[in-house]
């Protein structure tokens, strides 16, 4: 008997609806389904009278969640995708992506196609695409206050109302270099779509074994963005006396201050869609962000009088 599980956003009454009618039509046939909202995944903010405020990454993991499981389905967007990760990436399930948000960039399948994206799965008609995640934590004198999954990106920024930061950032074995910037971000080929893009930096295919780091308006001209290799770890101090914020996919963080430490690193768990057809990202870029498009008006020459 097929052991499903289903992650929803219980925010949205279609997800609920869909979810609930999933439930339904897996049961009669005669498959195990465990419903979850994707709450599990928000991380949540610390305070600044509260820094520690986090659970362990394999803790995020969902009851009855685990290595059993044949495959669980995200009915969502691109935020509630990014929390299902989070939340079941330790336990290797594949996880089949339905889009009921918006954009839906990650997302494999629309809601109309939801009934034949079903069948061909039970029928074990897919594939398996694995993307890197990023392990992020925050270490206070050797004390780990804070971390998280990230299949996107993790960004540490200045507090608004605050003035230009320094960091100081050590990749691998490489010298330390300074960065003056607004923040940085450090992101894997799936978050080079994401603020990395709107950063100034290359996007970077699925397949490739590297990260990226991107400075936020730097103030330099030589301060570019960087790809490196994932087998690299990074190191970054804040080499300011404000207080800065760490953000990961957007979602949740913690505040840092100028004695902290955040290591970045790939985890060790991958983020595993299902897929129905070969992955073809330009395909995905040309849809979603209008990369590569023919220019069909062009300019005609004009006689002058």
């Amino acid at each position: 008997m097929p052991k499903i599980g289903i992650i929803f956003n219980d925010i949205k009454p279609v997800a609920c609806k869909v979810a609930s009618d999933l439930h339904d039509t897996l049961n009669d046939l005669g498959c195990e389904v465990i419903l979850e909202t994707g709450r599990g995944g928000l991380l949540g903010y610390s305070q600044p009278e509260k820094p520690v405020c986090h659970t362990l990454i394999e803790q995020l993991v969902p009851s009855n969640f685990d290595e059993t499981m044949d495959f669980a389905i995200v009915l969502g967007g691109d935020g509630t995708v990014l929390s299902a990760f989070r939340q079941i990436a330790p336990c290797g399930i594949p996880l089949l992506t339905i889009n009921t948000g918006h954009m839906g960039f990650l997302t494999e399948v629309y809601l109309n196609h939801l009934t034949p994206a079903l069948e061909a799965v039970l029928d074990n008609n897919y594939q398996i695409e694995e993307r890197t995640m990023l392990a992020v934590q925050l270490f206070r004198q050797d004390i780990l206050l804070w971390e998280a999954l990230s299949l996107n990106e993790m960004v540490i920024h200045r507090e608004p109302l605050t003035s230009m930061c320094h960091f100081e950032v050590k990749i691998g074995r490489h010298a330390p270099v300074d960065i003056a910037a607004d923040g940085i971000i450090i992101s894997t080929p799936t978050g080079s779509t994401a603020y990395s893009l709107s950063a100034g930096g290359p996007v970077v295919t699925p397949d490739v074994p590297v990260l990226q780091l991107a400075p936020i308006c730097p103030h330099s001209l030589a301060s570019r963005s960087l790809v490196f290799s994932d087998k690299d770890a990074v190191s970054v101090f804040p080499a300011t006396p404000n207080r800065l914020i760490l953000v990961v996919d957007g979602n949740g963080g913690c505040y840092v201050l100028p004695e902290d430490r955040v290591f970045v690193q790939k985890s060790r768990y991958n983020a595993r869609f299902i897929r129905l057809e070969s992955p073809e990202f330009f395909r995905i870029l040309r849809e979603k962000l209008g990369w590569g498009l023919p220019h069909i008006a062009k300019p005609t020459s004009v006689e002058l009088p």
